[in-house]
């Protein structure tokens, strides 16, 4: 899993790639927590763009859970933006799209 960062004037954007999963939710998470805290100095929302993320398991929906605790705590709203099918539907049955603003576009 590969993870890079732009900046837009309106946000922080995330850019993961690749699966995450038990080989590399760990990376996901220090990468996530980075952006948190780079978007928390710059007192701009982190955007992750899921475009990059073909799939993710239960242990990437966790960081995903702790990273809404970190900017929570850092002041920072974290959205998901252009995910797949597949993601989709993830985010779905595990009901993110409840508790994460879901956007179409960046």
């Amino acid at each position: 899993m590969d993870w890079s960062t732009s900046r837009t004037p309106d946000a922080l954007i995330g850019h993961p790639l690749g699966r995450v999963d038990e080989s590399s939710w760990e990376l996901f998470l220090a990468a996530l927590n980075a952006g948190i805290a780079e978007a928390a100095a710059a007192q701009l929302p982190l955007v992750v763009d899921l475009a990059g993320i073909p799939y993710m398991s239960s242990r990437g929906l966790r960081v995903l859970t702790l990273a809404l605790r970190e900017g929570k705590a850092r002041s920072v709203a974290i959205a998901l933006a252009r995910p797949n099918e597949r993601m989709r539907e993830i985010l779905a049955i595990s009901r993110y799209d409840k508790i994460f603003e879901i956007r179409e576009t960046l």
